[in-house]
């Protein structure tokens, strides 16, 4: 009885005076270990042991609680607070001081005060509030990203004077850049929707160190929703839908989580129809007639119209308009407790996407084309991920990710006046294997060692063929012949082989400087075969090119006080030439691309410097980025000569035209700069704001470079008390002159720039350039509950015309789009 008394008094008493804490991740319900959990005077240090359980006894009632992680954003919160949160924590990689906020761009967890990269970073609350139709319309609310359409169904985002295959796209931790990522505006951003995104990272300038070819002119990591762990049998679902004005879009999305303690799932489904896009009245640029649609193709859906039809609204642009559908599904399985497993599914598919440039091509006057659009673009992803964190000597965590991607685009293109209607159509499988680990080589984390090795390889399939309609009664009735056409790519086949290594290494010299350096080896291996000679004859149908690269980057943060941080920042980058760059067949404006199986690698040295100043309890800060990137050995599209001097011409589709190929050049710069500011003015009141600079040139042709948009930014104001939020914001564009653009290549379509002079014989007196346009847009949401809060946006509220630099689609004129969110 005596036992029992004393038993029964020391579970009260442990009860009583035991307060155990458990610390998880925010986003996965994942434990964590090895938190420091200290007080303000550091009177009292204690740590999370293996099962993210620490006692917090100690601490007096009213005293301030400190969790801190290297992965995670420091938490501040009285004992009393933590009490009331049944004893369980939650730590993120977000915060309100924005030198703790997380990043994962550099393939390991890295709090923001100790990178020297200029970055950028949305993450949940951001993305929803932008409320975008596309993944491209959610770039270019970046600082210093612009992001050019050619169609209003695409998006090519210019980071730094560099677009297409010189900007790496990145999906949870897979590379989206493929052997066919071209040279020009690519659209293929649009295919991970907006809906199903957690956060966006983006990192400026070369960070081939970490991730390979293609990043010189930065790169771009969509991050989407995962499922979350809980000690509890849970099942989440949230609802969304949107309604927008201008082009009628509807968007819905539907997300079902499913929450358990050894597993978790998340499934996700998106829909958006778009309409035909309207573009805004207002002319302030003076030029009445410009962008506007007089005619237009009814040759759309098996449609035949033999002739353009008067479009009874120009403002109204015909054939803009199309679908999507995004499913993604997660699988979230810890196999141990320091072990993980990720299954990651993802597929999206569009409708037909009418390329509008091409569709309002004129030839002598008239439309041009009846028919030109992308077949539907579908995109899967399966990938595994193994995440591990064995806490070994030589790897503290690491990655294993083995992906698939499977990826199918078509171009169908018939001439007005002409029964002849050409397919082209591309598949590329993509296998990829990656690896990154890191270890620290001392206990107070203070050094740690980076290391990892990719494969990727890619196999292009490209065919074509060309079919003439039976027309009977006006309607198509079938086809009555085929005929050959050229195919976009080697019909042969090809294939594009990238391995790589890289080691990294990061240290905190002391508590006021941080170094950062690494090296990486690249090397590349294309095969290509082409069997049809009809329309182009090539010395050789069999090519082989193999490419290697050593890249490097040194980076070196300063922070001489709590409030200032200085970067500098010294990298090289290099890309090697792909499928496209070799081989691709293509007419656009008269000029038809050849291939060009000699085109080497290109290479990017870049310099820069940045500072940040941090004001209201680092909440709020103002950062500025100054850059210099010599390019060697570029590639440029440029014509190709006879040895009389003259233009080669070549056949296609029909026609003659002047033959043009990537080439390789010499040297060329690109330089500018991005100032920006962000944060909290008061607890109601937040704004941020940025203004972005670039110039670039060659250095032996003296020519503009391609893809340098004029001075462009954004400032923004929000205010939020209670339940609702308030915010406006401007968007301005500096004019373009039409002397800074690249006439040679024709990438930045000054052909589509206003006309001054019609009877010029020089294109620089005959196109005005982009014109210069400001918008205003005011936005708010109310949180009628906890589970269901209602958005509302007016955008370009003076419905300003105006067309993005180098885009062929002009802009949405004045739109009203509410949404609601549902979550269960």
């Amino acid at each position: 009885m005596k036992n029992l008394f004393f038993t029964v008094i020391f579970l009260i008493s442990s009860f009583t005076f035991s307060q155990k804490i458990k610390v998880l991740d925010h986003q996965t319900g994942k434990i964590i270990k090895n938190v420091s959990v200290f007080n303000d005077k550091h009177t009292i240090n204690i740590t999370t042991n293996n099962n993210g359980v620490t006692d917090i006894s100690d601490f007096s009632k009213n005293e301030f609680v400190v969790f801190s992680h290297l992965s995670y954003a420091v938490l501040r919160m009285r004992k009393s607070v933590v009490k009331s949160k049944n004893y369980i924590i939650y730590l993120t990689k977000e915060s309100e001081q924005l030198d703790e906020v997380v990043i994962s761009l550099f393939k390991t967890d890295e709090k923001t005060n100790r990178i020297a990269e200029q970055i950028a970073v949305l993450n949940a609350k951001d993305i929803q509030k932008v409320s975008a139709q596309t993944s491209a319309d959610l770039l270019a609310t970046i600082p210093g990203i612009k992001v050019q359409k050619s169609q209003f169904g695409g998006g090519s985002p210019v980071i730094r004077g560099m677009e297409s295959n010189r900007v790496l796209l990145v999906v949870d931790g897979v590379r989206m850049n493929n052997a066919i990522y071209r040279k020009g505006h690519l659209q293929s951003s649009i295919t991970v929707t907006p809906n199903m995104l957690d956060k966006t990272e983006v990192v400026f300038g070369p960070s081939s160190v970490v991730y390979g070819s293609d990043a010189l002119g930065g790169v771009i990591h969509y991050y989407t929703k995962t499922p979350k762990l809980s000690e509890e049998k849970e099942v989440k679902s949230q609802l969304f839908s949107r309604f927008s004005t201008i082009n009628h879009e509807i968007t819905t999305n539907v997300t079902a989580e499913i929450r358990r303690k050894k597993w978790a799932s998340l499934t996700s489904v998106s829909y958006s129809d778009f309409g035909d896009l309207k573009a805004g009245k207002n002319r302030s640029h003076g030029f009445d007639d410009w962008g506007k649609v007089f005619f237009y193709s009814e040759n759309t859906n098996g449609n035949y119209k033999e002739n353009p039809t008067v479009n009874s609204d120009p403002n109204l642009q015909r054939n803009t308009g199309y679908n999507q559908t995004d499913v993604l599904q997660k699988f979230f399985v810890p196999l141990s407790k320091n072990t993980d497993l990720k299954i990651n599914l993802q597929y999206s598919t569009s409708s037909d996407i009418p390329r509008f440039d091409r569709l309002a091509e004129l030839k002598n006057g008239q439309l041009k084309f009846a028919e030109w659009f992308y077949g539907p673009q579908e995109r899967f992803l399966a990938s595994t991920q193994i995440v591990l964190n064995p806490n070994k000597n030589w790897i503290e965590n690491g990655v294993i990710t083995a992906a698939y991607q499977n990826l199918k685009e078509s171009r169908i293109q018939r001439k007005f006046g002409s029964l002849d209607r050409s397919y082209r159509e591309e598949t590329v499988d993509v296998f990829s294997l990656n690896g990154d680990f890191s270890v620290s080589l001392t206990e107070d984390k203070k050094r740690t060692l980076s290391y990892g090795f990719e494969f990727a390889y890619n196999d292009v399939k490209s065919n074509a063929i060309g079919k003439e309609l039976n027309i009977v009664n006006g309607e198509i009735d079938g086809f009555s012949n085929t005929f050959n056409v050229q195919s976009r790519y080697p019909d042969g086949g090809s294939t594009y082989l990238s391995s790589a290594a890289y080691v990294d290494y990061r240290q905190d010299i002391n508590s006021k400087s941080t170094l950062n350096s690494g090296i990486r080896f690249t090397n590349t291996h294309l095969n290509a075969t082409w069997i049809d000679q009809t329309f182009i004859q090539l010395a050789e149908t069999d090519i082989k090119a193999n490419h290697s690269a050593v890249t490097a980057t040194l980076g070196y943060v300063y922070k001489p006080n709590k409030n200032w941080q200085l970067n500098s920042v010294v990298s090289s980058g290099f890309r090697s030439p792909n499928i496209d760059d070799v081989g691709r067949v293509r007419e656009k404006s008269g000029n038809v691309t050849v291939p060009n199986i000699h085109v080497t690698p290109e290479f990017a040295y870049n310099a820069e410097i940045g500072v940040q100043k941090y004001f209201n309890d680092k909440k709020f800060r103002f950062g500025a980025n100054v850059y210099y990137t010599l390019l060697d050995n570029y590639i440029q599209r440029d014509f190709v000569y006879n040895t009389d001097g003259s233009i080669q011409q070549v056949e296609f589709d029909g026609e003659f035209g002047n033959a043009v190929s990537n080439q390789n050049k010499e040297r060329a710069y690109i330089t500018g700069f991005t100032a920006n500011y962000l944060g909290k003015i008061s607890n109601a009141w937040k704004t941020s704001g940025f203004i972005t600079y670039t110039k670039g040139r060659t250095y032996d042709t003296k020519e503009p470079m391609s893809s340098i948009p004029p001075l462009f930014g954004q400032f923004e104001v929000n205010y939020s008390i209670d339940k609702m939020e308030l915010g406006a914001a401007i968007r301005f564009n500096a004019k373009k002159e039409i002397k800074d653009f690249n006439i040679t290549e024709g990438i930045d379509n000054h052909d589509l720039t206003p006309i001054v002079n019609a009877n010029a014989t020089e294109e620089v007196a005959m196109y005005f350039g982009t014109p210069s346009w400001v918008t205003l847009g005011v936005n708010g949401r109310y949180v009628v509950s906890s589970n269901f809060s209602v958005q509302a946006r007016l955008d370009n509220l003076l419905d300003q015309h105006y067309i993005e630099f180098a885009s062929g689609v002009a802009s949405p004129g004045r739109n009203l789009s509410v949404s609601f969110m549902a979550t269960f």
